[in-house]
């Protein structure tokens, strides 16, 4: 579809409303009434600081100059998004790929080569962005020999903004994708794990490691963690709501997935069992590249938002949201950097996201309820600093809600001021903004002058436009 949803977003002063009079309200305004409580005296995890983070092909680090200190607006654009975050790169790519010192730098889907050269342009881009890594090293195609020479180098440009290095990605599907045999399992895997293990601690005795880099088998973090998960670092796998294909739809992606929260819980317990971090470190919305229409619109927009608060709160340590060219040697529609490929970086309506999460995923979430909300409605709450509140509202379905916030516990800010993420329409790929602004061409972001709103009694309104996001920060 092609048509504008988006209503036009009317504070509501509240003061001293009652939600009774609130709801009243709402049939004068088109839009449903909703409680949204958020409870300061029930404090949940802490938001990692390096949360943010993007996720590349190993074969975009072969392209001379994209991940490179002197590419300024790439790196204004990642700086946009944070001055923590964690670069990661890997994708089916790296168990093709081999590095060689000083053979030409090729960039391709079955025969990636990394040089010097471009090791050390990643390495002034880490420094540039002041960022961590994490590396995979190939298992696909490679030799335990070439796995020591490969970490080296990487090594020497990351030093101590090397978070981990994998050992081979997405493992769990080597028997489909032809690196072994067809009824290969974990056992074989963690006995290939060992030995490279084995080889690069003799050479490198505190060189730090992640996995198992599962793409979708969750139970091999369960078993990693107990069989190796005290000599790593993060436990990490991957998540994309499904392969795009024509099902693969706007209404799909902003729809709940039913594997999603088994999948975190099974990794919060995995996490607990050893006290190592999980990171969800591939992912994106339709793998293949995402789907043209939904994966590159307002709707990826919402979604990015809702998946990286819905992994804080299940506990997860950071995300890497895949980005640029792909394993099929194509710029991704799911990509929230936009790369025309001749040098011109830009930010997509994913990105938005994002930036919206970057800013509202600070310090300790809290417990939010909504109380007969459209299933779209999301909130969630977050405790930047002492006597600090900010909310985050997202509507993704078709219709405007008039909310009610009520905070519960000691509370006495009296200010709020308002943030939205929208765009022209659901299905819009370019006029996103947030804070009314767009993200400028050199890269960086600043709002428009905010919306203010009152506080009484502990309690605001506020109406949120369909297919939209607010982020209210109450002080």
């Amino acid at each position: 579809m092609n048509r504008r949803e988006f209503l036009t977003a009317t504070v509501i002063t509240a003061g001293t409303l009652a939600t009774r009079s609130v709801r009243a309200a709402s049939a004068q305004n088109d839009g449903q009434a909703v409680l949204v409580t958020v409870r300061t005296d029930q404090p949940l995890n802490e938001i990692a600081p390096d949360f943010m983070g993007l996720g590349y092909e190993i074969s975009s680090v072969a392209r001379p100059g994209l991940l490179s200190g002197a590419n300024r607006v790439y790196v204004q654009l990642v700086r946009t998004l944070g001055t923590r975050g964690v670069i990661r790169i890997g994708g089916n790519t790296a168990d093709y790929a081999r590095y060689s010192p000083a053979a030409p730098a090729v960039s391709t889907s079955f025969g990636t080569v990394v040089n010097d050269a471009v090791l050390r342009n990643l390495g002034g881009f880490l420094e540039a962005t002041g960022w961590k890594l994490i590396w995979t090293l190939d298992l696909g195609r490679g030799s335990e020999a070439d796995a020591v020479s490969e970490a080296k180098a990487v090594l020497q440009i990351a030093g101590e903004r090397l978070l981990a290095f994998e050992i081979g990605n997405e493992p769990d599907i080597f028997g489909r994708a032809r690196h072994r045999k067809p009824e290969y399992g974990y056992e074989d895997w963690l006995a290939e794990y060992r030995r490279y293990k084995t080889a690069l601690r003799a050479q490198f005795p505190r060189i730090p490691f992640a996995g198992p880099d599962a793409a979708g088998k969750t139970d091999w973090v369960t078993r990693f963690a107990g069989d190796e998960g005290k000599d790593t670092v993060l436990l990490t796998h991957h998540y994309y709501r499904e392969g795009q294909n024509p099902t693969s739809t706007i209404e799909k992606l902003l729809g709940a997935d039913p594997k999603l929260e088994p999948q975190l819980a099974q990794l919060r317990a995995a996490s607990a069992s050893c006290g190592v971090p999980y990171r969800i470190c591939e992912v994106n919305s339709f793998s293949g590249g995402g789907r043209p229409g939904v994966s590159d619109t307002m709707a990826a927009a919402l979604w990015v938002l809702d998946y990286m608060f819905t992994l804080a709160a299940n506990g997860c340590s950071g995300v890497n949201m895949e980005t640029g060219v792909n394993q099929l040697d194509f710029i991704s529609s799911y990509s929230p950097i936009g790369d025309d490929e001749q040098g011109h970086y830009s930010a997509r309506p994913e990105y938005y996201g994002m930036l919206a999460f970057a800013l509202a995923g600070k310090g300790q979430l809290l417990k939010t309820e909504i109380d007969a909300g459209p299933a779209g409605l999301k909130a969630y709450a977050t405790q930047p600093k002492k006597g600090a509140i900010t909310l985050t509202l997202i509507n993704k379905s078709a219709a405007a809600s008039v909310l009610t916030v009520r905070i519960d516990g000691h509370f006495s800010g009296r200010k709020a001021s308002v943030i939205r993420l929208r765009g022209p329409a659901i299905d819009a790929k370019t006029g996103v903004t947030l804070g009314d602004a767009e993200v400028s061409p050199p890269g960086a972001w600043s709002p428009a002058k905010p919306e203010t709103l009152s506080v009484g009694n502990r309690q605001l309104g506020i109406k949120l436009a369909a297919a939209s996001a607010a982020i209210v920060q109450i002080a």
